[in-house]
């Protein structure tokens, strides 16, 4: 991410995707240098906080952007029943509102030229999903496994017609991190070379490193995983948790 003091935008427009899902567009006048091509990157939200003297800051995917304007999704789910500062910030905001962000920081896209691509994500992730689905060649193919909480948060997906796309529903995030993993063992090994990235929940995304990483053999350059939560843990805590996780297990990426 560029080394460059935070942007003040606006926010321009607040619309639901899906039931759990809440789009919220920013810009104004922080937005006039935004650098062109960022879907699928990421900025960081400077939510203020009571009784904190630093603004809280989260992570979150560019979902899409036009001239002057980003979209970001939020996933409305909630730990132990308490949502977090951006959960709250967002079902607050309205247009006109501001807030500062910082970035952008780069995609991690999937790459061209592999025979077959597997993907997996929960709500979480989905915006960089999409993102990534949109960037494929026409000709991809592969498998996309994403959790959701309920059926209505299915989102029509703009993806090559050879990436097969299963939904699963987990009315609980975070309360069955076997399932994506499930979901991939259900499906044939595909020939050829292929490239997998996986987002998710801690420890889905350990069950899938294990597939993936331990069992099938897929390196770096083939091979791209992160946690973006752990369930029971604040976003803080859990960046605690993913650097003991990776200090113990060489060569992840998560």
């Amino acid at each position: 991410m560029a080394d460059r003091p935070p942007r003040t935008t606006q926010v321009t427009r607040v619309a639901p995707v899906t039931t759990n899902m809440l789009r919220i567009s920013l810009g104004g006048e922080g937005l006039r240098d935004f650098p062109a091509g960022q879907k699928g990157g990421y900025v960081k939200l400077m939510l203020r906080a009571q009784d904190e003297a630093r603004p809280v800051v989260r992570t979150y995917t560019i979902r899409d952007q036009r001239v002057g304007e980003i979209d970001i999704d939020f996933a409305l789910h909630a730990v132990d029943g308490q949502a977090g500062p951006a959960t709250r910030w967002a079902l607050a905001a309205r247009p006109g509102d501001e807030i500062a962000i910082g970035g952008p920081g780069p995609a991690k896209p999937l790459p061209a030229g592999f025979d077959r691509y597997i993907v997996a994500g929960d709500m979480t992730a989905l915006p960089a999903i999409a993102a990534n689905l949109e960037s494929l060649d026409a000709n991809a193919r592969g498998f996309v496994a994403i959790e959701i909480a309920h059926e209505s948060d299915r989102q029509e997906l703009r993806a090559p017609e050879g990436m097969a796309i299963r939904w699963l529903v987990n009315p609980e995030p975070g309360s069955r991190p076997d399932l994506l993993e499930g979901a991939l063992r259900e499906q044939a090994w595909p020939p050829g070379e292929i490239y997998a990235w996986a987002a998710c929940e801690f420890s889905a995304m350990r069950r899938l490193r294990g597939l993936l990483r331990d069992e099938r053999k897929l390196g770096p350059d083939h091979l791209y995983l992160s946690s973006y939560w752990k369930s029971g843990l604040s976003e803080e805590n859990h960046k605690i948790a993913k650097r003991e996780d990776a200090m113990q297990t060489a060569g992840t990426s998560a």
